[in-house]
């Protein structure tokens, strides 16, 4: 009886599956309740093994669905495959066809893809463009279409030609963005003549591609030619005379990068200043004998027209009175003193001529030196950085070429100087020899 007790014990533990209302009276009630307890486990369970089988058998049918539509896909790929071959081997053939029935038409297209590539850079640095923005994007996909051009595409490729063509022989003005040298925008009237120029008031512009933007120039042509841009400016009908880039803006860019005659001196250096002021020097010494010897000139000649009355200032004179101290010395005494008088006034005929030759010598050798330092800092700044940019090795040319030509500039010019002023004391000297030869040949004539 104990053991029965315990085994029921244990199922009801195991079981749990009802609640006790209240305590069992006896052992049968006991047996009843786990009986009953054990019939729900029973029904239980089968009513999942029934959900089980209901679960499998549509799970087995949707299977069978997808499999269905799995099949199906593959059917439906399979037929989209042979139509995409099928479309394939049609495309070929009219595409065959189509380039039977065009012939030449497929060169000509061709050309007009490649002519809207070379319009299409051309339009886009035109300065036509400043006026008509956005006018060249459309070209872009002309360029890289693979198909045929159409119609209406070939008339709007041949008007963008049209309009460029007309545009590059009219003056127009028109409001644009204009920035100046102080880097300030401001909507300025501009002034397009053709497609080569632009001016705003009398200064000239550059145009950037890019940025759809004039841009004053950093530094402007000529004075005479800002005014000729300044009158055009200012006339509204009729002809007038205006300058114009041919290169489209390339020249008036490089006359901005052009340095001006200070700058070249600038780029000379030390040895460049130096030379200057050795020309300078120069002139002012030539200045000074041309002056000199102009003076002496003028009264040699005043003492020539009065030979009977020696004056005491210029050369003329002092050899003619010189000539009157001899007395009655022989003629030997009288040449060996003219001689002396002559001698006398020769370093004053010549003075300056010998500095003046060392000047004219020293200035190409400076101009040498100034090379030779130069090519130096050249040779230092491709040894430190290379040869890969030419800017690096532009200062130290500039200065070899500016001091070799500055050299040459002012040794030319004081060469010259020195000639001129050797014929000039020459001619003098050349008159005290002949008037003292002649009075000695009047010494000679009256002592006979």
């Amino acid at each position: 009886m104990n053991r029965l007790s315990g085994v029921l014990c244990l199922l009801l533990l195991i079981h749990g599956s009802f609640v006790m209302a209240d305590h069992p009276s006896s052992l049968d009630h006991l047996l009843r309740q786990v009986e009953d307890a054990h019939q729900e486990d029973a029904r239980v369970r089968q009513a999942r093994e029934q959900r089980f089988l209901s679960a499998n058998e549509n799970q087995k049918a949707m299977l069978e669905a997808l499999r269905g539509k799995v099949a199906a896909q593959r059917k439906r790929g399979q037929q989209l495959r042979e139509q995409h071959t099928a479309n394939e081997k049609a495309l070929q053939t009219l595409q065959t066809e189509l380039n039977a029935r065009s012939g030449n038409l497929g060169e000509l297209f061709g050309t007009v893809r490649l002519t809207a590539g070379d319009l299409q850079a051309l339009l886009r640095d035109s300065l036509v463009s400043a006026q008509y923005p956005d006018r060249a994007e459309w070209l872009d996909v002309l360029a890289k279409s693979k198909k045929l051009p159409s119609i209406t595409e070939l008339e709007r490729f041949w008007l963008l030609l049209q309009q460029e063509i007309d545009q590059s022989g009219q003056v127009s003005r028109f409001m644009a963005e204009v920035t100046g040298v102080d880097g300030i925008t401001s909507p300025r009237e501009v002034i397009r003549v053709g497609v080569f120029s632009a001016i705003a008031d009398d200064q000239y512009l550059h145009y950037s591609a890019g940025q759809n933007r004039f841009t004053v120039l950093s530094r402007q042509p000529a004075a005479h030619l800002q005014n000729t841009a300044s009158s055009f400016a200012s006339q509204h009908s009729g002809y007038a005379a205006m300058v114009i880039d041919p290169t489209r803006g390339g020249l008036l860019n490089m006359l901005t990068q052009t340095p001006t005659l200070l700058e070249r001196v600038q780029q000379g250096g030390a040895i460049g200043y130096i030379i200057l002021a050795i020309g300078l020097f120069g002139i002012v010494l030539v200045l000074l004998r041309l002056a000199g010897l102009g003076r002496i000139a003028g009264r040699m000649n005043q003492q020539l027209q009065d030979p009977g009355q020696a004056s005491d200032d210029n050369p003329l004179g002092r050899v003619l009175l010189a000539a009157g101290d001899t007395g009655e010395h022989d003629i030997d005494a009288v040449e060996l003193l003219l001689d002396e008088a002559i001698l006398r006034e020769t370093p004053a005929l010549q003075r300056g001529l010998g500095l003046l030759k060392l000047l004219a010598a020293v200035a190409p050798l400076l101009g040498l030196l100034g090379t030779v330092t130069g090519m130096i800092l050249t040779f230092q700044s491709i040894t430190l950085f290379g040869s890969g940019d030419p800017k690096l090795m532009a200062g130290g040319i500039s200065q070899a070429l500016v001091t070799t030509v500055l050299g040459l500039i002012v040794a030319i010019p004081l060469l010259f100087s020195h000639t001129l002023l050797m014929s000039r004391s020459r001619t003098l000297i050349q008159i005290l020899d002949e008037q003292s030869a002649g009075l000695v040949a009047r010494q000679v004539g009256r002592r006979d």
